[in-house]
């Protein structure tokens, strides 16, 4: 294993947990820590911003440049993920599994789409 995969793979974990833990502490009222958990998925959000420019600075890549073409594609990422989110909410919490496996596919399918949009197809 390279350097830099390793030391990604460190700071993206504890940045995972960080953000994780975070949201937890935030959106559980029976732990009863909405602003501390606030503080923590903050700081996993920006830790994981460092881990990818210190990932890309080792792999001697050149910066993330944003144009529309990554933005929309973000975009539509973050919409599969809510999507599939949604269905699973659907599912678990409110237990309409048939709606929910619906549009919980839907979400899926959104995800599987982002491959040709970002490789493109050959």
């Amino acid at each position: 294993m390279k350097k830099s995969s390793f030391v990604a793979m460190m700071l993206g974990t504890v940045s995972g947990v960080l953000f994780s833990l975070g949201m937890c502490m935030a959106l559980l009222p029976e732990w009863n820590a909405f602003k501390q958990g606030i503080v923590f998925g903050a700081v996993g959000i920006v830790l994981g911003l460092i881990t990818l420019i210190v990932w890309r600075k080792m792999e001697n890549k050149a910066p993330i440049k944003l144009n529309g073409r990554m933005i929309l594609i973000t975009a539509f990422g973050i919409l599969g993920a809510l999507t599939l989110g949604v269905g699973m909410c659907f599912c678990l919490v409110w237990e309409k599994f048939v709606i929910g496996t619906i549009i919980g596919l839907a979400g899926i399918l959104l995800l599987l789409m982002l491959i040709p949009m970002t490789k493109g197809l050959k």
